[in-house]
């Protein structure tokens, strides 16, 4: 049995520690059932974005390395297998840009070549990772003169007159990647669908993506590409319920859904992850971004906090794979071309070529480096005063990860396994035990 902690203003960070009891009183119970399965785990991974890529050539190849090694190392890091790319440009490129020239209806000229660093960096990340790395595309934005709007930017809508070409660009997506190496696993219709931004974005009623994924659906399969995931939403949970009913109400749409993907901006109603499962338990769950708005956030520990409960209450929810967003920025918290700069996990001081682990890699640590794919939630129930998850791996140890953010210590026993687990959780802090 291990116990690893993290916890606030020590130096304790996915440290092995004694399993501890204080005293007895005001005992908490959490009641384990090891035969009531859950949901099953595809991974933990981030965003491949061309900022984070830019930021990795901009450091030697030995500090290169070693960002690339704190992710993705199954032992040194935090075991990534999973992540998404951008279909073209987003507000983390170094600008706007599309895989064809204006106007080609044809797409004809075709071509990837500006994503190289990015694929070069997901083939470093598969060297630590010793695997494919599963990815996720999403687009921001349509080519500009495909929308209402003419205009990369604030929103506007995809004219009905692309769908098809806007699904054949898909393909081409798809193909362009496969034939460098990488797999794409899923495409999600729209990255947030729902929000009009001063960078790459587009607008979609819960109607159209109905309808788009019904032209989409029919045109990956054409090419061979039914294994490949479609997702819908991409965004926040606040009304993720009605957007998933809106297009699985829908016969025909149902059946070239894979799942519903979200993200945690504005709101943490956890609710209505459940809700969706509850609505349609054979269609998948995946959380596809999540970061720190608003700067780098150097040292603030409530960062990490904030990552650890998101994730713990998307799991407990039947959430199947979380993926953070950039995976590396630079001390600003960008390059972003718009200046909407944010955190990551793993911050980049460029010109003294320092990377520093921030709380938030930690957090995810607790859950990345020890449930691993395929693992599958076991029910834990009990008391209000932490939040907990527990998991099974395949190769038969358990999980079980809980989160204390009150600014006392809560004397724990943990029920269900073979013997009791009697320890005391931290205050501010988060453990990892593994049986």
């Amino acid at each position: 049995m291990k116990h690893y902690r993290t916890k606030k203003d020590t130096s304790e960070r996915l440290t092995i520690v004694d399993i501890n009891l204080k005293s007895k009183d005001d005992m908490q119970t959490i009641q384990i059932d090891v035969n009531d399965l859950k949901q099953e785990i595809i991974g933990f991974g981030g965003a491949f974005t061309e900022a984070s890529a830019y930021n990795l050539s901009r450091i030697s190849k030995e500090h290169r390395e070693k960002a690339i090694q704190l992710y993705f190392d199954p032992v040194e890091g935090l075991g990534y297998t999973i992540g998404r790319v951008s279909i073209h440009g987003c507000d983390f490129s170094l600008g706007s840009y599309l895989y064809i020239d204006d106007y080609d209806d044809t797409l004809e000229s075709f071509d990837i070549s500006r994503d190289q660093p990015i694929i070069d960096a997901i083939k470093d990340a598969e060297r630590y990772a010793n695997q494919k790395i599963k990815i996720l595309g999403s687009p921001w934005t349509p080519p500009f003169w495909m929308k209402d709007n003419q205009s990369p930017i604030r929103g506007g809508k995809l004219l009905k007159k692309y769908y098809q070409t806007w699904s054949d660009y898909f393909v081409k997506f798809i193909q362009a990647y496969e034939q460098k190496g990488v797999d794409i696993s899923w495409v999600s219709i729209q990255n947030e669908p729902a929000a009009v931004q001063r960078w790459d974005s587009c607008i979609y009623t819960g109607e159209e993506e109905r309808d788009f994924v019904k032209v989409l659906g029919p045109t990956l399969e054409k090419a061979g590409y039914q294994d490949k995931g479609i997702l819908i939403w991409d965004h926040n949970r606040d009304i993720m319920v009605e957007r998933a009913k809106a297009v699985l109400e829908d016969p025909d749409a149902y059946q070239y859904v894979w799942g519903t993907a979200f993200h945690w901006y504005d709101n943490e109603q956890f609710d209505n992850v459940l809700k969706v499962h509850q609505m349609y338990p054979n269609k998948h769950l995946m959380f596809t971004e999540g970061c720190q708005e608003g700067g780098p956030h150097f040292g603030e520990y409530e960062v990490g906090e904030r990552y650890g409960r998101n994730i713990l209450n998307d799991l407990r929810n039947y959430n199947e794979g979380y993926i953070d967003w950039n995976l590396f920025l630079d001390d600003t918290g960008g390059p972003n071309h718009v200046n909407n700069l944010c955190s990551a996990p793993v911050m980049i001081k460029i010109f003294h070529e320092e990377i520093i682990k921030m709380p938030s890699y930690y957090y995810i640590g607790h859950f990345s480096k020890f449930i691993k794919p395929k693992a599958v939630q076991i029910s834990s129930s009990g008391t209000n005063q932490l939040m907990y998850v527990s998991f099974k791996n395949e190769d038969g140890s358990y999980v079980v990860v809980i989160q204390n953010q009150n600014d006392r210590d809560i004397n724990t026993k943990i029920e269900g396994f073979n013997k009791n687990i009697e320890l005391t959780i931290k205050a501010r802090s988060i453990s990892t035990i593994i049986v």
